[in-house]
């Protein structure tokens, strides 16, 4: 009763500051949620979201942005010249996804403003889905009001009270971190535990957190914030007002400290809220997507799923090197002479070694393998803000190119291209073309891109915009190449793989290689889907079989904290249309048997269905096989384990299948025995009941195939 007292008061003294009670009205089309706009008296743009039936989700929240020209600001001051309401329906299909088509269905209002001291126009534009809202500012430009510098964004986001989230700590160089879960009032006290050393990191407030961010609410309501169509703008962080739970947009900002420089006509970003009483509607949620624009390209044909095995894990795990040799300390591109230099014996790009990957690849089905290592600088690339640092095309001596090419051919397999950056951008875009052409020439057609360190330019940051700027100009002009990008170390996705959807995949979050660096929390994977995955896909690279990381290297003690069957349902539950089998293909022939789902499990789907989740704990995830009527369910657990019945109603009427189950044998555990699993076969049909037990840190996969001719 005294929190309801509390946020009652605080909603009454909203309205006394000023919120005007001509709130203008829109409802989502199943009539869900509701869009309230109205002006404060002060002249400042207003909103609010709620339930249908008068629930508040986001209570009045301030909108507007700041320029550092206080005469061009749009904070305070503004006037309505016009509105405008319509609605949006269509259905459109993705190149490559969780579903064969996505409806796109909105009410829109547009709300046009002006500065009553200048007449310097603004709009902003609301879309009201069933699952959501998205809004952005708009700026027409005209005769001197073409170019504004932002000082920072007034947007809010006013909470309804202390809720329930899963949040990182803000940053403007990293997303990787493990996620706290924590009532809002306790990220304060949190945050120093939190904010874990990082080789690039730069934290803003002790209440800063970043996007995608879940939240609940005592009353179990779901909320999802982040944003959408990010371009040509600074990405956002949170921060938070903990004795207001109000959250105001951190632009991250440039080396002068400008938070966004604007050439009008211009659209911000999408600031986004999905919102469900459901959990499992945050995650079947497509309103990222949907507020970016359809496809930039005319064919996309030679845009393609992968399923990969490669040369990495060997050395996250320091069994190997990148490095060819260790007798360099310092390496001048096109200078030094790699045939003096003593081989370390460690270097695991060698022509040999990765014809070895090529041949398990073949074997097994997979369509390509990844190569880290392969190319000349990697002995002085970390940690000294060098800008020359790679060339991007030129092999180490025991890399042989032009014979790998021929026979990754022979096999039918590709190989994917690493550029590593060193975040030395302007060395990367001053290579660009070169090292993109030397790709196609060489028959690659897919680039893992890296961003490690500190940014050079120096003194801008990896969210900033102009990193934001960078990246997709580095998808633009692989795109000409007909070449699929998937960068690491990058900014959050933001549904841009619909318009441009040679982004296969980025990291942008703590991926597998930190259970090699110490290890990831083992609820890790329920919480990725719901924050992370919002945006777009992630190259988590999944597949780990050999969770002791000493039995690589006898100088680790890391520990990768799940079991083998959680590793196998990622590759139903981490949904991305780039798939890595991460460990080493002798683990692999230990386990042949489990290894088995990893070969069979599709990378991209016709259908897709949310069983059950819980942020935290739990996820079940169903899926059809893009043109096939093959289904694959995966199920990860957090700290307690999980009990699963399943209902199989997604299957056909009239048709039987075998359904092959991969789950975690009885006294599995993440830490204790997490390489214990149990495979049987069952006969189901549509309306089967399948009872499962998933351990701590586990979880269960199954292959669901027809049978044949019924």
């Amino acid at each position: 009763m005294k929190q309801a007292r509390k946020w009652g008061l605080t909603l009454a003294l909203a309205l006394a500051a000023g919120w005007s009670a001509l709130a203008q009205t829109i409802s989502s089309p199943n009539k869900s949620l509701q869009l309230h706009f109205s002006m404060s008296s002060d002249g400042a743009p207003m909103y609010r979201l709620s339930f249908a039936d008068g629930q508040e989700i986001i209570r009045p929240s301030h909108l507007g942005l700041e320029m550092t020209d206080s005469k061009k600001s749009f904070d305070k001051g503004l006037e309505v010249t016009g509105t405008k309401e319509s609605t949006f329906d269509e259905t459109w299909k993705p190149v490559w996804g969780e579903v064969k088509s996505i409806r796109n269905h909105y009410n829109e209002l547009l709300v046009t403003l002006k500065k009553k001291s200048n007449g310097d126009p603004i709009a902003i534009r609301f879309r009201l889905f069933d699952d959501g809202l998205g809004f952005r500012y708009e700026f027409p430009g005209g005769k001197d009001r073409n170019f504004y510098v932002v000082k920072r964004e007034l947007t809010e986001f006013a909470m309804t009270g202390d809720h329930k989230a899963h949040w990182i700590p803000g940053d403007y160089d990293t997303e990787e971190y493990d996620y706290q879960h924590s009532r809002l009032s306790e990220i304060r006290g949190l945050f120093d535990k939190a904010f874990t050393e990082n080789c690039s990191q730069k934290a803003f407030s002790k209440t800063g957190v970043q996007t995608p961010l879940m939240l609940k609410t005592d009353k179990g309501v779901y909320i999802n914030l982040h944003e959408a169509a990010l371009i040509d703008f600074p990405a956002i962080n949170l921060d938070l007002d903990d004795k207001t739970m109000v959250f105001r947009v951190e632009l991250t900002p440039d080396a002068q400290g400008n938070r966004g420089h604007i050439e009008a006509p211009f659209n911000t970003p999408w600031r986004t809220a999905i919102v469900s009483r459901d959990a499992r509607d945050i995650l079947a949620s497509k309103l990222t997507y949907n507020l970016n624009e359809p496809c930039a390209y005319e064919t996309t044909d030679w845009i393609k799923p992968i399923k990969y095995v490669g040369v990495w894990w060997e050395m996250i795990t320091g069994k190997s090197s990148w490095a060819y040799t260790d007798d360099l300390p310092y390496v001048k591109i096109g200078e030094t002479d790699y045939s003096k230099v003593r081989p370390n014996g460690k270097h695991a790009a060698n022509t040999k070694h990765v014809k070895e990957y090529i041949d398990f690849a073949a074997k097994h089905g997979f369509d390509a393998v990844l190569v880290e290592g392969w190319n000349i600088g990697w002995e002085d690339w970390f940690g000294n803000s060098k800008d020359r640092v790679f060339d991007f095309v030129t092999p180490y001596p025991d890399f042989d190119v032009a014979e790998l090419h021929d026979y990754a051919k022979s096999k039918g397999v590709k190989l994917i291209m690493h550029h590593e950056t060193s975040s030395s951008v302007w060395n990367y875009e001053r290579h660009m073309e070169k090292a993109y052409k030397f790709m196609v020439d060489n028959g690659y057609s897919a680039v893992k891109s890296g961003y490690v360190g500190n940014i050079i330019p120096r003194g801008e940051y990896h969210y900033g915009q102009s990193m934001v700027n960078h990246y997709l100009h580095a998808v633009k002009e692989a795109a000409k190449h007909k070449i699929s990008v998937n960068a690491h170390e990058s900014v959050h996705m933001t549904g841009l793989s619909r318009t441009y959807p040679n982004l296969i995949a980025q990291e942008s979050a703590r991926g597998q290689e930190y259970q090699a660096f110490g290890g990831s929390k083992p609820n890790h994977l329920t919480v990725l889907p719901f924050t992370r995955l919002i945006g777009g896909p992630m190259d988590y690279t999944p597949g780990i079989f050999q969770m002791d990381i000493s039995k690589y290297n006898p100088q680790s003690n890391s520990h990768v904290n799940t079991t083998i069957c959680n590793q196998l349902a990622c590759y139903v539950t981490m949904y991305s249309p780039l798939q890595m089998a991460a460990d080493l293909p002798e683990v692999y022939e230990k386990h042949m048997d489990a290894f088995q789902f990893i070969k069979d499990v599709a990378v991209d789907w016709d259908d897709t269905k949310i069983i059950e989740a819980e942020p935290g704990e739990y996820i079940t995830i169903a899926r059809k096989a893009k043109n096939s009527d093959s289904w694959f369910v995966g199920n990860v657990a957090g700290y307690d384990g999980h009990k699963s019945t399943l209902s199989l109603d997604f299957l056909d009427a009239g048709k039987t299948y075998t359904a092959t189950i991969y789950a975690d044998a009885k006294g599995a555990h993440y830490k204790t025995n997490p390489e214990v699993y149990t495979i049987r076969k069952v006969k189901v049909k549509k309306g089967s009941k399948l009872s499962l037990q998933s351990a701590p840190g586990g979880g269960f996969a199954i292959s669901i195939i027809p049978n044949s001719g019924k």
